[in-house]
This record gives structure tokens, C-alpha cells and sequence, in this order.
């Protein structure tokens, strides 16, 4: 059985990939928590060049979470196959927001079950 932090670090690498994917381009870093029945994911570093000119404006932040919202809404069964494939759980609801004030995301899933309880938290020898 693998760890809480091996199944956090597998999570953000699969968030990673999405990101790249998607917006072509990943975060300068990825951090993900299991807190019960809910699995936070922390991106900093989301915003691509043309985004970071974009935000100069109302419209321009407007518009970036427009797109990056749009583009989760799109992908949300996706993710949460992912999820519950990597965690043995079904993905009850998916919720985020990004500044464009930090250019960083937050992603929460929350699941049908607390995750944390059944995950040893440091391999045993």
C-alpha cells in the first residue's frame, strides 16, 4: 500500500501533466494534501507570459478566469477519473480558483470517504 505522500507527490505530478497538457506550460510548483475526505492542490507559477500581460488589465483578469474556469469545467470528469483511479475513491466534487494577483491555483476534490484515515503515513521497513 503506498503512502499519503506517495499519493500526494503521484497527484501533483498528474496535475502537472495536466497543466502542461492543457495550457502548455506546468506551474513552477505543485503541492498537493490529503486532509480527510478532500485533496487540496496548490499550483504556483500558473500563469503563461501572455496571461501575465493580460492581468495588467480588469478585463484581462476577467477573462483569465473565464478561460482557466472554463478549461477545468471542460476537463473535470477527466480529473476526477484520475483521481479516483490514484486514490481508490469516487470524486464527489471538484472546486478551484486562481489569483491573478499570485498566479497560483487551487484545486479541491472532495471524495466519498476519508482518504487519510486508510493511508499509512511512512513506509514501514
Amino acid at each position: 500500500m503506498k503512502t499519503k505522500g506517495e499519493i500526494e507527490a503521484e497527484i501533483s505530478d498528474a496535475m502537472v501533466r495536466f497543466e502542461i497538457e492543457y495550457m502548455g506550460r506546468g506551474p513552477k510548483e505543485a503541492r498537493t494534501y490529503i486532509i480527510e475526505d478532500m485533496v487540496l492542490v496548490r499550483l504556483k507559477g500558473v500563469l503563461t507570459p501572455a496571461e501575465q500581460q493580460l492581468i495588467k488589465s480588469k478585463d484581462g483578469m476577467e477573462l483569465i478566469k473565464k478561460m482557466r474556469s472554463t478549461l477545468i469545467e471542460n476537463a473535470k470528469a477527466h480529473l476526477s477519473q484520475v483521481l479516483a483511479d490514484m486514490t481508490g475513491t469516487k470524486v464527489l466534487g471538484l472546486h478551484t480558483d486562481i489569483s491573478t494577483v499570485s498566479g497560483e491555483r487551487v484545486i479541491v476534490f472532495t471524495l466519498d470517504r476519508d482518504l487519510e484515515k486508510t493511508l499509512p503515513r511512512k513506509k514501514t521497513s
